[in-house]
């Protein structure tokens, strides 16, 4: 088996996403981007900074910017409670926490269970979502969130 015919292979496997619910959505992202889940902790306020951006916690030595997706996308209310947490992702060379309402499952979506996203009204910019996948009773909204966290307007980067 050469090795382009190994690397199809892997593309056709499922992959697994950790779930998360932000207001009445379910999101998805992609596990191997997921370094920790943790509680949620206030992290130290940075003045001037964009309404999502909460804050930085220093995590084992590293200062990490935590935003907050339901604000990030709108989201009516966003309360700090007993479920609240923080997932720390490894986005290209940075650590960057983002808080949800709650932390589901991690799941194996295979590729046939993604289908397009349909131009629809969600919290989300649409050049975001990779995709809905329907699991079982549960639509689950599959985000990019790299390319959103890296992207322009949140102003995490250079």
């Amino acid at each position: 088996m050469g090795m382009m015919e190994k690397l199809d292979v892997q593309a056709d496997l499922a992959r697994e996403y950790l779930t998360f619910r932000l207001g009445d959505e379910e999101y998805g992202i992609d596990i191997l981007k997921v370094q920790e889940i943790r509680g949620y902790e206030n992290p130290t306020r940075i003045a001037n900074a964009p309404h999502f951006l909460k804050g930085v916690v220093n995590l084992r030595g590293t200062i990490v910017p935590i935003v907050d997706l339901r604000m990030r996308f709108g989201c009516s209310s966003a309360e700090y409670n007993a479920f609240t947490v923080s997932i720390v992702l490894h986005i290209g060379q940075r650590t960057i926490g983002v808080v949800v309402d709650s932390v589901s499952d991690v799941m194996e979506i295979p590729a046939e269970a993604m289908r397009t996203a349909p131009e629809m009204t969600s919290a989300v910019d649409a050049s975001y979502i990779r995709g809905l996948a329907q699991v079982g009773e549960r639509m689950v909204i599959l985000l990019d969130i790299e390319g959103m966290l890296m992207s322009q307007d949140m102003g995490l980067i250079d």
